[in-house]
């Protein structure tokens, strides 16, 4: 799941192959002095700069025509401080190199996303989460980070330095500057118990609150002509630990999920009217598991189907009412949904523009298979969440714009207050920032 770049034709194209952009060059600095060079030389030539990380995210938050700069030669973890409980690692590390990493030294993040192809940087800077009662996004384990702003100097950022920077560019979507370093929380690693079941919608819908409040970590998702859902119960584990083994994650996670998933999509991307049929064997193909491991064996798993996605944050009270709300509408139309709809949580954090910015929260995300015409059903499905204040995550399909955005953020000023002041020529503005955020 990496980004594809033609030499060639110089065209960059995002996983979900729904962006693409044409830059005038691509850099791939090996050093924080010859990223600051390349940001200066962009500069004196009149051209704007965007980093990009594996290209996973369905806006084009990290297009440009000008500059395009490719951390791959930025990774690595800089520190671990175990008495502090921190790790400082190179922006551009993936998650993935990260994860491992940690875990030979006996340390993990406290939570992650269901995916981790993405860049540390890239992953952070457009608030991807997991779900979680108590436990926010990848963002908020944020203790620490650099900023290279468009001057070509680095700004040191945390609680206690640049305090007002920091609060801001834990998301700062690529518009205060270039991460290149990050500290991140850690702690002793542990294990967790997931435990997966189907569940029918009305009984997901009619416990999610004690279902939400009893678990530590809590998602499902819904598949849509149907009232089928399938549930992920994350808990902490004294152990032993018991992993899936490999037979059963080979047939459950690569031949079921990935496999079938994508020969059951092919066929109803070509016949459409077959989908409710598919979606109905789909919902019962996977049965209920249990199992422990660490974290991030268990927090993640493999995604090879592609698609193209929207996700909105809604305030967690409204949550139950969306979802109805998204079912009936889905049942009522002539929308054709192969994909299941995910559902997750997260408590409300102090970080300027993250979506749980202020209030706890719940995340309803849609997907369509890539190739299968997505615009009616994620133009219905805005129209409900923002009915309901809702907040689309910065990395993912969405049509708000900065007016919309002013309403929904109590801080939307303070950031774009600061990006005046840390990027007053936009170096690093684009298309898409200019929409959400303003000129």
């Amino acid at each position: 799941m990496s980004s594809t770049a033609s030499g060639k034709s110089g065209t960059w194209r995002n996983w979900a192959g729904n962006v693409t952009s044409r830059p005038v060059r691509e850099v791939s600095p090996a050093s924080v002095e010859e990223l600051s060079a390349a940001v200066r030389k962009a500069a004196e030539d009149g051209l704007r700069v965007k980093a990009v990380g594996t290209g996973h995210s369905f806006t084009s938050a990290a297009a440009t025509d000008g500059v395009l700069i490719r951390p791959q030669l930025l990774t690595g973890i800089r520190n671990i401080d175990r008495e502090a409980g921190t790790v400082t690692v190179e922006a551009g590390t993936p998650l993935k190199r990260l994860n491992v990493a940690l875990a030979r030294e006996g340390l993990s993040l406290t939570n992650m996303g269901d995916i981790m192809e993405q860049t540390v940087s890239g992953a952070t800077s457009t608030g991807t989460h997991g779900t979680g009662r108590d436990s926010a996004s990848i963002a908020a384990q944020i203790k620490g980070l650099e900023l290279m702003t468009a001057d070509g100097t680095v700004l040191s950022c945390s609680e206690k330095e640049n305090p007002e920077v920091f609060a801001a560019a834990r998301i700062g979507i690529g518009a205060l500057g270039i991460v290149t370093a990050i500290t991140f929380s850690v702690e002793p690693i542990f294990l967790l118990t997931a435990r997966e079941e189907p569940m029918t919608f009305d009984k997901v819908t009619a416990d999610f609150d004690e279902l939400f409040t009893e678990n530590e970590h809590f998602e499902f998702y819904w598949f849509p002509h149907t009232g089928n859902c399938n549930t992920k119960r994350n808990n902490r584990s004294a152990g032993p630990e018991k992993p899936v083994s490999a037979v059963s994650g080979w047939i459950e996670d690569e031949f079921l999920s990935n496999g079938v998933f994508q020969v059951a999509n092919l066929v109803g991307r070509a016949v459409p009217a077959t989908i409710p049929t598919i979606a109905k064997v789909s919902s019962r193909a996977l049965s209920a598991r249990t199992y422990t491991d660490i974290p991030y064996k268990v927090f993640t798993s493999p995604r090879r189907v592609r698609f193209v996605e929207m996700e909105y944050a809604v305030p967690r009270e409204a949550l139950v009412e969306t979802l109805r709300e998204l079912k009936t509408m889905v049942d009522r139309s002539p929308l054709r949904v192969s994909f299941p709809v995910e559902v997750r949580t997260a408590p409300a954090d102090d970080i300027t523009l993250s979506t749980a910015s202020g209030r706890e929260s719940a995340y309803i995300a849609v997907h369509m298979f890539r190739g299968t015409p997505y615009q009616a059903y994620f133009t219905a499905a805005e129209r409900i969440f923002t009915a309901h204040e809702g907040r689309p995550h910065w990395g993912k399909v969405h049509t708000r714009d900065a007016e919309y955005f002013s309403k929904v953020y109590p801080r939307f000023g303070e950031f774009t207050a600061l990006r005046d002041r840390l990027d007053p020529d936009r170096r690093f503005a684009n298309d898409y920032l200019r929409r959400v955020l303003g000129s």
